[in-house]
């Protein structure tokens, strides 16, 4: 029973944690510099650690997240579009930041090993990023291909669609 009360109270802190922001435009900017973690516990500078000339970041807000990306995931294979990609699990709050170890431990149980260098948790610029990005509808995957330079050249935040991978491989043929 003590167990239920403390998984209750834990789903409590961490849902109880989230500031909305509207979603945002993000055709042309630049990405937001943040600090991250991959799953190999290896410090990130996003976006000055991708050298490569595009970068494709998955980003989700929530656990529920997974199934859009996952989507994304399977899209880009189907299609052999090969670019480096990066999940970006991204929460906000002091709460999360308490738990990363928990939570970082639970995502290492559900993805194998060799995946674990391109899944990047953001916890401490979770709030920045998401504020950047907009939260509305925070199911959906943030889909955000960046140049060398961090600048944003294709945006997309309203859930997997067919055209929108297509119009998604198009710029990255460009």
């Amino acid at each position: 029973m003590l167990k239920i009360m403390l998984s209750g109270l834990l789903l409590l802190v961490l849902s109880g944690c989230s500031t909305q922001y509207p979603n945002q435009s993000l055709l042309g900017k630049s990405f937001p510099v943040v600090l991250g973690e991959s799953l190999e516990k290896k410090q990130m500078v996003i976006p000055n650690d991708f050298a490569h000339e595009q970068t494709l970041l998955l980003i989700g807000y929530k656990q529920d997240s997974q199934f859009d990306i996952d989507r994304w995931l399977i899209g880009l294979d189907m299609t052999d579009t090969v670019l480096p990609t990066y999940e970006l699990p991204t929460i906000q709050g002091m709460a999360p930041r308490m738990f990363s170890t928990l939570i970082d431990n639970g995502m290492r149980k559900g993805i194998p090993k060799e995946m674990w260098g391109g899944v990047i948790t953001i916890y401490k610029d979770g709030d920045a990023v998401q504020q950047f990005t907009g939260n509305e509808n925070p199911n959906n995957t943030r889909v955000v291909l960046i140049n060398r330079a961090g600048e944003i050249l294709y945006f997309y935040d309203r859930g997997f669609s067919v055209a929108a991978l297509n119009e998604l491989k198009a710029v990255i043929t460009q």
